[in-house]
């Protein structure tokens, strides 16, 4: 059977910095490829698909087995593009209890059974697919750059079907923060079902 590879444009080990598990040591797989391209976007240097960068599977598990970690994060760039059954089977067949996150615009089918968390934060210009709302999505995390941006995180929140058991995070926008931020405090005050997601790796400076 032939191998499959994948266009990676970094993985490194770091602390998750946003969203529900903030804070935790996570090993970061940082796919190529983005067709959604937002003009707020911080890792543009994601969005180009380069031949040279494609790896063998058996590369990037190597990679996960020496930093012996329990936490992986497959983003992106648009890491749904591609069909990552072959590494997140790859990944659980290490027998390590490795636990699979995977952060997606959900703009493309969510069908991998072995992802352990699933985080959708939606975009404007294209948005996530209804039969994504439908599935059990661990959390929706909503990037908030001015106040038309509650009315969009509200509409969305409103598509997920297992809203019981998901989480609803709102996430100032990096580079409009100063101005954002105190209106989100406010919202989530008036609207408690909402929790405030910051970009802590950014914050104290690392990957």
């Amino acid at each position: 059977m032939k191998e499959a590879y994948f266009p990676i444009k970094e993985f490194f080990y770091s602390l998750q910095g946003e969203g529900f598990h903030s804070g935790i040591a996570a090993y970061f797989i940082r796919f190529e490829g983005c067709d959604i391209r937002c003009n707020w976007c911080d890792t543009k240097y994601s969005w180009k698909i380069k031949k040279e960068d494609f790896i063998p599977i058996k590369e990037i598990i190597a990679n996960i087995r020496r930093n012996k970690v329990k936490n992986i994060i497959i983003t992106g760039g648009e890491p749904m593009m591609w069909d990552l059954s072959p590494l997140t089977k790859g990944i659980k067949n290490m027998g390590l209890g490795c636990k699979i996150h995977v952060e997606t615009s959900g703009s493309y089918l969510i069908k991998d059974k072995n992802i352990d968390w699933v985080t959708i934060s939606p975009k404007k210009n294209r948005l996530p697919l209804d039969e994504n709302y439908k599935k059990k999505i661990h959390e929706l995390k909503v990037i908030i750059f001015n106040e038309d941006d509650f009315l969009f995180a509200e509409k969305q929140s409103s598509f997920v079907k297992n809203k019981e058991n998901c989480i609803f995070s709102l996430q100032p926008e990096w580079n409009n923060f100063n101005y954002i931020i105190p209106k989100i405090i406010t919202y989530i005050k008036e609207n408690p079902k909402w929790r405030l997601s910051l970009q802590i790796h950014k914050m104290i400076n690392i990957p």
